[in-house]
C-alpha cells in the first residue's frame, strides 16, 4: 500500500505542476483530495489492516495529504502573482472605479449639528415616542375640544382607538409640542432642552408640505425668561446653521399652547428673499411658532405658572434643510431617490 501512496502522490504532484490557470486548478484540488479521490479511497481500506499497518500507513497517508495541501498553495501563488503581473484579463489602463459610500440624509445631518450646538449651551436632547395621544397632543397644550385639528382631516388617529378619549385615544403624533409636558412631568425645573423628532399630518403635498416631515422643538423654563432671550435663541440658531447672520422677523400668531404666540420667519435662503415656489413669492419663510408657554401648559406638565416662565420655539427641520441646500421641494427629502441624496454624501 505504501507503494500505491507513493504512485498517487507522484501521479498527483505531476498534475498540479501542469497545471497553468486559476481556472484549472480549483477542479483539481476537488479531484485529487476531495473525498472521491484517489486518496480517499486508500484512506477507506485502513480498516481492513493491522493495527501497526494502520498506524503506519496513516501517517504517511496524512504527510502526503498535507505535500499535496502546500503544492496547491505554492501553485496557486505562483499562478496568481503570473497572472497580475501579465494584467491578463484586464486593461490597466482603464480609470479605476469610485468606490460606492454611504452618507447620512441631509435631514439627519443638520439634526446632529443642532444637537451639537444646542448640547454646547447647556441644552438636554430629549426622544419622545412616535405614538401618541390625545391627552397629550391636543389636551394638554390647551387645544379646545372643537379643534379643526383634532379631527381625522388633520390628525393619524390609530384604527381601534376611534371610541376612546384622552390617554387612551392614540395616534402618529402631528407635532413634538406634546413631548414637552411629558418631560415636564418626568423632571423638575429648570430646563433646557430639545426634542428632535418626526411628526405626521393628513394633508395634500406639495412643494413645501409633507405627511411625514421632520420637526426641532427647544423649551426654556426657569424662574425668569426675558422675551429678548427666546429672540436671541433663534437668530443663534440660524447663524450656527447658516454660517451667517440671517434676516428673520416675528409677526403676531395665535397658537394654543403659546400666550403670547409668534410666527417666526426667515428670508428665504433659495431665492435670497426674491420671491419663489417654495416662499410663495413672498421672499419670507414661515420656519417656526414661539413664545412663552401658555399658562394651562405649564400647569399640564405640573408647574406653577405664577413660579415658573418660559419660551418655546418649533424649527421646521425639513424647510431648514431647503434653505440652507437650496431644494426648491420638500418631496425631494423623502424620495430615497439615491440620484439626489448622493449629493449630499
Amino acid at each position: 500500500m505504501k507503494e500505491q501512496l507513493e504512485a498517487l502522490k507522484n501521479e498527483a504532484l505531476d498534475k498540479i505542476n501542469a497545471c497553468s490557470s486559476l481556472d484549472a486548478l480549483e477542479p483539481l484540488q476537488s479531484e485529487l483530495l476531495g473525498k472521491k479521490s484517489k486518496l480517499s479511497e486508500v484512506l477507506k481500506s485502513l480498516k481492513s489492516l493491522s493495527v501497526e499497518e494502520k498506524k503506519t500507513i496513516g501517517q504517511l497517508a496524512n504527510q502526503i495529504k498535507k505535500s499535496l495541501a502546500d503544492s496547491f498553495q505554492a501553485k496557486k501563488d505562483e499562478l496568481s502573482d503570473s497572472f497580475s503581473a501579465s494584467g491578463e484579463g484586464f486593461d490597466i489602463t482603464l480609470p479605476g472605479k469610485k468606490p460606492v459610500r454611504g452618507a447620512l440624509h441631509p435631514v439627519t445631518q443638520l439634526l446632529y449639528q443642532l444637537n451639537d450646538a444646542f448640547r454646547s449651551i447647556g441644552f438636554e436632547v430629549y426622544s419622545p415616542p412616535e405614538i401618541s395621544s390625545e391627552l397629550f397632543d391636543f389636551d394638554s397644550l390647551n387645544f379646545p375640544d372643537d379643534h379643526p385639528a383634532r379631527e381625522s382631516m388633520d390628525t393619524y388617529w390609530l384604527r381601534g382607538y376611534e371610541d376612546k378619549i384622552g390617554k387612551e385615544r392614540l395616534c402618529l403624533r402631528p407635532h413634538l409640542t406634546g413631548g414637552s409636558v411629558r418631560y415636564m412631568l418626568e423632571n423638575k425645573p429648570p430646563f433646557r432642552f430639545v426634542y428632535p423628532g418626526r411628526v405626521y399630518r393628513n394633508e395634500s403635498t406639495d412643494a413645501g408640505h409633507e405627511r411625514a416631515f421632520y420637526q426641532y422643538e427647544a423649551l426654556i423654563v426657569d424662574k425668569e425668561v426675558p422675551f429678548s432671550s427666546g429672540r436671541l435663541l433663534v437668530d443663534t440658531i440660524l447663524e450656527c446653521v447658516f454660517g451667517k447672520k440671517v434676516k428673520t422677523r416675528m409677526r403676531s400668531g395665535f397658537f394654543p399652547f403659546v400666550e403670547p404666540g409668534f410666527e417666526i420667519d426667515m428670508e428665504c435662503q433659495v431665492c435670497a428673499g426674491k420671491g419663489c415656489s417654495v416662499c410663495g413669492r413672498t421672499g419670507w419663510v414661515e420656519m417656526m411658532p414661539g413664545g412663552p408657554p401658555h399658562p394651562n401648559v405649564l400647569r399640564a406638565g405640573g408647574l406653577d405658572p405664577a413660579e415658573w416662565q418660559g419660551f418655546y420655539i418649533n424649527i421646521g427641520l425639513d424647510r431648514l434643510v431647503m434653505m440652507k441646500h437650496g431644494i426648491d421641494d420638500i418631496r425631494l427629502l423623502h424620495s430615497g431617490d439615491l440620484r439626489f441624496l448622493s449629493q449630499f454624501a
